[in-house]
C-alpha cells in the first residue's frame, strides 16, 4: 500500500471524525448497558483502516509519520472512550513493541496480522503485589529451549479480545540493575495462562480488562523480544511513546468538549441574552481554548522529536509533560464544560452531545500508563539531568 497523499489524509481524517461521532456514538448506547463492543464496532474499525493506518508500508499499513498518527487518534477520541481506550492502543503499543523489538522470525509470522485485527495485545506490566517498573514479580525460568512463567498482573486492558500478552518478567532476580527483566510476546493460550476478569469501569466501557495469571506456563523461547535482560528498557521506552498518544486522545477529548460548551453557551440565553455573551463564560471558554492550543503544541513538537528521532535524549520527558499537562487540560476543560452546561450537562441524554459520558470518560487518563505522579518523577529525573535544558525541532 502507498502512502497517503495530503489530500487524502485530509479526507481520510474527515472520514474518522464523522466515524466518531455517528456510527460509534450509536453502538455506545447499547454499550453503556452491556459494557461490552458489539461486532460491530470492529468491523467497522477495519472497514475504516484503523488497525492498518499506523503500520509502516512493509506491513500493510499507510506509512503515516507521528505526527499524523497522533492527527488521526485524536479524531477518533471525539467519540466514546472505551472505543478510544481500544483504538490507542491499535495505534501505538499493540504493535509498535513487536516491531522495535520482535525477532525476524516474530515479525514475518505476525506483523502483517496486525492489519485486520487477526492478531491484538495486551501490555502485562502492573503487578498488584508491586509497582510497574523493576519491582515486579512475575518469573520467566529458563528451562532449556522453553521459558517457564509464574505469577501475576493486574488492570491489563483488551484481556477480552487479543491473542497475544507482551508480559515484564523477572529473568535475573539476584541482580539489583536494569538487567533484572525480560519482556514476551505470549500466546493467550499458552498451557498455565489464565484470564480473570475485572468488574465494570466508571467510564470507557466496553474497554475489557482482566488479571492475569501463570502457573507453570510454558512458552517457546523464540517469544523473547530483544535480548534477556532488556524488560525495563523495552517498558519504559514503549510507555514513553504510548504517553504522548494518551495525550493526543485527552487533546481530541477536550476540542470536543470545548465546540460543545460553544454551542450550549450561543444557545443558551438568561435575561434576555446567550451565556456567551456573558463575561464570566467567556473567561472559562479563554482559559480552555489556551489550555487545549497548548495541548496541541505540546503534542506536534513531540511528534516531530520522535521522527527525528524515536530514541533521542528528550524523548522521555517531552512524552510525560504531554501526558501530565494533558490531564491537567482535561480537568480543566470537562470541569469548565459542566459548569457552562448546568444542570442540563448532568443527564446521560443531551441534544449537544454525551457531555455527561466525555466527563466520566477523561477520568481515566489519570491512570492510563502511569499516574500524574509517575510522571513527575520522570520529568524531575530528566529535567535535572539535562539542566533545565529542552531541545524543540522547528
Amino acid at each position: 500500500m502507498s502512502k497517503l497523499s495530503q489530500e487524502q489524509f485530509q479526507a481520510y481524517l474527515m472520514q474518522i471524525r464523522q466515524l466518531a461521532e455517528g456510527p460509534l456514538e450509536e453502538i455506545q448506547k447499547e454499550v453503556e448497558v452491556t459494557n461490552k463492543f458489539p461486532q460491530e464496532f470492529y468491523d467497522l474499525s477495519i472497514k475504516n483502516d484503523l488497525y492498518r493506518c499506523a503500520l509502516p508500508v512493509e506491513y500493510g499499513g499507510y506509512g503515516l509519520s507521528e505526527l499524523e498518527i497522533l492527527q488521526v487518534q485524536e479524531e477518533f477520541s471525539r467519540g466514546p472512550g472505551g472505543m478510544r481506550m481500544h483504538l490507542h492502543y491499535a495505534m501505538d503499543l499493540n504493535w509498535r513493541i513487536l516491531d522495535d523489538y520482535g525477532s525476524k522470525e516474530l515479525k514475518d509470522e505476525y506483523m502483517h496480522k496486525f492489519q485486520d485485527k487477526s492478531v491484538f495485545t495486551c501490555f502485562a506490566l502492573t503487578e498488584a503485589t508491586g509497582g510497574t517498573g523493576a519491582d515486579l514479580h512475575t518469573m520467566a525460568v529458563k528451562d532449556g529451549d522453553s521459558y517457564v512463567l509464574n505469577g501475576e498482573k493486574t488492570l491489563i486492558s483488551h484481556t477480552d479480545c487479543c491473542e497475544f500478552a507482551y508480559v515484564i518478567a523477572v529473568t535475573n532476580p539476584d541482580s539489583h540493575k536494569d538487567d533484572r527483566l525480560s519482556a514476551f510476546f505470549v500466546p493467550m493460550d499458552a498451557p498455565g495462562f489464565e484470564v480473570i476478569n475485572m468488574p465494570h469501569m466508571m467510564g470507557c466501557r466496553g474497554a475489557g480488562h482482566g488479571d492475569l495469571k501463570f502457573t507453570d506456563c510454558k512458552i517457546d523461547k523464540k517469544y523473547l523480544l530483544g535480548k534477556e535482560g532488556q524488560g525495563l528498557e523495552i517498558a519504559m521506552h514503549s510507555l514513553s511513546v504510548s504517553r504522548a498518544h494518551i495525550a493526543a486522545s485527552n487533546l481530541g477529548m477536550a476540542q470536543r468538549m470545548l465546540e460543545l460548551s460553544l454551542q450550549y453557551a450561543n444557545d443558551r440565553v438568561t435575561f434576555g441574552k446567550p451565556i456567551g455573551t456573558r463575561q464570566a463564560i467567556r473567561c472559562k471558554i479563554a482559559d480552555m481554548s489556551m489550555m487545549v492550543h497548548a495541548l496541541r503544541c505540546m503534542v506536534y513538537d513531540f511528534a516531530k522529536s520522535y521522527e527525528e528521532c524515536p530514541t533521542g535524549e528528550y524523548i522521555e520527558e517531552k512524552a510525560a509533560m504531554c501526558k501530565l499537562y494533558s490531564i491537567d487540560t482535561t480537568r480543566r476543560v470537562s470541569d469548565e464544560m459542566l459548569e457552562i452546561f448546568g444542570g442540563v450537562g448532568y443527564f446521560e441524554d443531551c441534544k449537544y452531545g454525551p457531555v455527561e459520558r466525555l466527563y466520566r470518560d477523561c477520568r481515566a487518563m489519570w491512570l492510563e500508563e502511569g499516574a500524574p505522579t509517575v510522571q513527575r518523577i520522570t520529568i524531575s529525573r530528566n529535567t535535572i539531568k539535562h539542566g533545565g535544558k529542552m531541545e524543540y525541532v522547528i
